[in-house]
């Protein structure tokens, strides 16, 4: 490569979208057009692809009975004319409504505009109940499937006319449907999805009622989560008629269920919402949804695919990404949810027990505790389980097992917790027989290696089995989901037990569940807030299996984080990679943007490489591991959602890594 020549763009599967509510002044197209074209040129200056306005937003949509007058209706016509001049050498994807007229009949429609061409898409659905009358005006998209009408007369051009229009701009497969389409059982996007549409884009009139804006945003939402897609959605605002109804001017993107950008309401000015959408990952959605493409089967129908001239992926090292890019993403952003979110998962982990046991008919749970984060939180489940089933606490059996790098603080917090939630703790110290054992193979003790650590953790997991057998208890393990990802689990050792009620929590949201056990335990009585004392000091214990020797002072020195890199990086990569497959030069550019500030370029491509290795080097571990309870989207459980050979590749991977800038 020269030095004059320009880096090539990464293409990260994104497509800029806009949703756009122009000022109209109702049956003045004259003004109408010009307010467009302010609205759609900011858009196109933002770097949209594809820009979408309301319905019927070339006349107004509540000029009534002026949709007959032949004056507004040729007015309208020449306002395509002159917005299709306007922007035939502007590489973007425009969608206006306009009334437009066909073998005798008048059609709502949406009228895709692009490099000086354009396609229309009627109306399909026209309501005529309560305060809607638009059958007194227009007729139905079904009408020219009778008539075999595939074409309409705009000016003095013949243009494409009908529902079945895929239009291709970039990635994104775009279909088109209009208000009332969305709102009845089968809209006609459902089809269009299931026929290849990744986006879907809504030009609507929707008045404002009490209640109704809430349930509106419900409908596209679920709409873009059926859909696996994106759901762009443009209605009408200030300027509309008042004399009956209000329309405060809804501009709306979601994505696979999820809201991405949402206008303000009831302002007096223009407003667009902007946003990238991940076609990527919608892709790779559909594409692990076997029911999505068994649709086909029953509603596979033939779709006319129209490729539109835009511009080619955007610049994100040069240009903001606008779409949120999470750096927790197994944790939800608001309180509100976050709490209820924690009662949810709880509530799950504890069943998944309360079923083990009943079905073995097991009285008693051994669980080991370290003062750690997993085995809090595991010990604190199986109480919740007791307590639902009725049985004594005593019957939990918490074992402590210092060893050679065990603190005083952990090994205190240990016991505290368990003398708080009235369970029955054992102490047995694992030094002895370690020494042992360390003298029966031969290791010196002296040699902090692999079989120094792992010796403990072995030691541990055999006391945990053998003392259940002694009391006909079942071990209950603690290993969580991050450390299965990284294979951070001594094999046979700590990575095993007989249920795991961990198994599918990731380190970054147990932080969350022990967090919300510390604020639910705590009753204002002088027990209750001694427990949530010892939990929060858990909670700010630096993370570590504890299996070195601490300092002099009892400062940990082996700290997990330290060695095999941040857990909220991990469980980033590990959620992006498992959700959407995405490849590590995508994964370092939204933990680039997420990560923005707290971590630099070449502290985060470490870590990634980190990640790519350990996670194909440690499935053996994942291979085996025993039953538990899935919890989120992402699960490792061979049985269920991750089925991997122990032996793949991770060469692809890590060469990628190994290319990538910093």
């Amino acid at each position: 490569m020269s030095k004059t020549s320009k880096k090539a763009v990464v293409d990260y599967g994104m497509v800029r979208v806009a949703a756009v509510v122009p000022q109209v002044n109702v049956a003045d197209v004259d003004d109408n057009v010009a307010h467009m074209i302010e609205s759609i040129d900011e858009a196109v200056k933002a770097g949209a692809h594809i820009v979408v306005l309301p319905e019927l937003c070339v006349t107004g949509y509540t000029c009534a009975d002026l949709f007959g007058n032949e004056l507004l209706l040729d007015a309208a016509e020449q306002a395509l004319i002159t917005l299709s001049d306007h922007y035939k050498d502007t590489p973007v994807m425009t969608v206006v409504g306009a009334p437009l007229r066909c073998s005798g009949h008048l059609f709502n429609c949406a009228v895709v505009l692009n490099h000086g061409e354009m396609w229309v898409v009627p109306k399909t659905y026209i309501p005529n109940y309560k305060e809607f009358y638009e059958k007194r005006w227009f007729t139905t998209s079904n009408i020219t499937a009778i008539a075999s009408k595939d074409s309409i007369t705009v000016g003095d051009e013949e243009v494409p006319f009908g529902t079945h229009q895929i239009f291709e701009a970039g990635r994104a497969r775009v279909a088109v449907e209009i208000c009332e389409d969305l709102w009845v059982p089968a809209p006609p996007s459902s089809i269009a999805a299931i026929n290849g549409a990744n986006v879907i884009v809504n030009l609507s009139a929707s008045n404002e009622l009490i209640g109704k804006h809430t349930y509106l945003m419900d409908l596209v939402k679920h709409q873009s989560a059926h859909c696996i897609a994106a759901y762009v959605y443009a209605s009408c605002g200030y300027g509309e008629s008042t004399t009956d109804l209000v329309f405060g001017g809804n501009a709306v993107i979601a994505e696979n269920g999820k809201m991405l950008a949402e206008g303000q309401r009831f302002t007096t000015r223009a407003q667009m919402s902007i946003a990238d959408i991940d076609i990527a990952a919608l892709e790779n959605e559909r594409r692990i949804n076997g029911s999505f493409a068994d649709s086909m089967v029953q509603f596979g129908t033939p779709f006319e695919r129209v490729p539109m001239v835009v511009n080619g992926p955007l610049d994100y090292e040069k240009m903001e990404l606008l779409r949120p890019v999470r750096r927790l993403p197994f944790v939800p952003l608001e309180d509100d949810r976050l709490t209820a979110r924690c009662e949810e998962i709880i509530a799950i982990q504890t069943e998944g027990l309360m079923r083990r046991l009943d079905f073995t008919g097991i009285k008693t749970i051994v669980v080991g505790v370290s003062g750690g984060l997993d085995s809090t939180l595991a010990l604190l489940v199986a109480v919740r389980a007791f307590d639902r089933m009725g049985r004594d606490r005593k019957d939990i059996h918490a074992i402590t097992m210092p060893g050679f790098g065990t603190t005083d603080r952990t090994y205190t917090n240990a016991c505290e917790m368990v003398k708080s939630l009235g369970v029955t703790l054992h102490e047995i110290s694992i030094a002895a027989a370690v020494t042992q054992h360390f003298k029966d193979i031969g290791h010196d003790a002296n040699n902090h290696d692999v079989t120094y650590e792992n010796s403990q953790a072995r030691e541990r997991t055999q006391i945990l089995m053998d003392f259940s057998n002694k009391i006909n208890g079942l071990v209950l393990g603690t290993g969580d989901l991050s450390e299965l990802a990284l294979g951070w689990a001594t094999y046979n050792g700590d990575h095993m037990s007989m249920y795991n009620v961990n198994v599918s929590i990731p380190k970054t949201l147990v932080r969350h569940l022990v967090r919300w056990f510390a604020s639910s335990l705590d009753d204002g009585t002088e027990k209750g807030k001694a427990i949530r004392a010892t939990l929060l000091d858990v909670l700010d214990t630096p993370i570590s299996p504890e299996l070195t020797p601490a300092a002099k002072d009892g400062t940990i020195l082996q700290v997990t984080e330290d060695i095999v890199g941040p857990y909220e990086l991990h469980d980033f990569f590990l959620f992006n990679m498992l959700r959407y497959g995405f490849t590590p030069v995508k994964l370092y550019f939204l933990a680039r943007k997420a990560f923005k500030g707290e971590y630099d370029n070449a502290t985060i491509k470490k870590w990634l490489r980190t990640f790519c290795k350990r996670f194909f080097g440690q499935q053996f571990k994942r291979s085996c591991l025993p039953d538990g309870p899935k919890v989120g989207s992402v699960s490792l459980s061979p049985r269920g959602d991750w089925r991997m050979p122990s032996d793949a590749s991770s060469r692809l991977w890590l060469a990628q890594c190994d290319e990538l800038p910093e």
